[in-house]
């Protein structure tokens, strides 16, 4: 079975690994003519030779052209093993659509869109990258290698959480058991990424850190890309009339108006966020805010300036 991006934007994308590219290469062009141009996203095919190693692999052609001698890089020479982890339980569906919508994503397909971007940003720098998908348990957890057959599997994996991005009642999350668990199967140092809205019951948030530590534990560098939707989730900017609210994970139902709690409820939502944000630094974790109306470009910059740090 092929897996495509929605009929509407077929004329304009006709992959997830073309779109990808087509943020990328934006967010390459933008980036040259900021102050982070100083920045290296392309690699060389080549790396120069090491006096002492063997010759079987000298670039000769080159060397009759530049006088140097360079080696030919394969895949298996990568500068980074990173390995991203994306959380795909219920609540990470909202906003419900009728659709997949590159223009308005909801929390999962912002999600999957920013993470192909990221893995076509490794394959520039030949960066070794592996996917997890978790809910309640692991649903998917693949090797770190930098092959383009291994990418381009990892594109195909993406494209069917997009065709399988309409919420369905049900899918409860266990953010803790399930980091646990991907903190012992990610056995290499690696940079790991992870995609969630950390919607786990909040009364847990110490055992949620327990887990994310368990990454730093064994030497992993640690990203976490908290996603939400400001505009409803946090800012509650809904009409001044009664809505029936739904758990996605529960089911549970509460009927109210959002105008007459939104000030209490926007004040809980902002120390939550704060409280993560300064446990995520006191544990070396880089917390990054991602809105999923702000655009997919918002999540390349922290990798890079992640990335500058380890080399």
């Amino acid at each position: 079975m092929e897996y495509k991006i929605n009929q509407d934007r077929l004329e304009q994308f006709n992959s997830l690994e073309f779109l990808a590219q087509q943020v990328v290469e934006g967010f390459i062009t933008g980036l040259h003519k900021s102050p982070f141009h100083g920045f290296s996203v392309e690699f060389a095919e080549h790396r120069l030779y090491n006096t002492g190693e063997s010759t079987r692999f000298i670039d000769w052609k080159l060397y009759g052209k530049t006088d140097k001698l360079f080696v030919k890089r394969f895949e298996e020479e990568t500068n980074l093993r990173c390995h991203i982890i994306i959380d795909k339980s219920s609540s990470m569906y909202f906003p419900v659509r009728d659709k997949n919508d590159i223009d308005h994503p909801n929390k999962l397909t912002f999600s999957v869109y920013a993470a192909a971007a990221l893995i076509t940003m490794m394959k520039k720098q030949r960066d070794a990258v592996g996917i997890s998908l978790f809910s309640d348990k692991i649903e998917l957890n693949t090797p770190t290698r930098s092959s383009i057959v291994h990418q381009k599997y990892l594109y195909t994996e993406l494209e069917k959480m997009l065709d399988n991005s309409l919420w369905r009642e049900g899918g409860t999350t266990d953010v803790v058991k399930s980091l646990h668990t991907l903190s012992e199967m990610i056995h290499k140092r690696s940079l790991v990424i992870i995609f969630s809205d950390m919607m786990d019951n909040t009364e847990r948030l110490h055992e949620v850190f327990q887990a994310l530590q368990h990454f730093r534990h064994y030497k992993h560098e640690v990203v976490l890309f908290h996603i939400s939707d400001k505009k409803f989730e946090e800012k509650l900017q809904f009409e001044d009339r009664p809505y029936r609210f739904i758990d996605m994970e529960t089911g549970e139902s509460l009927k109210l108006n959002p105008i007459e709690v939104r000030a209490k409820y926007f004040e809980a939502f902002q120390r939550q966020r704060k409280t993560l944000e300064l446990r995520c630094g006191r544990y070396g974790i880089d917390y990054v805010e991602a809105d999923i109306n702000k655009g997919f470009e918002g999540i390349l910059l922290p990798y890079l300036l992640k990335r500058e740090r380890l080399f």
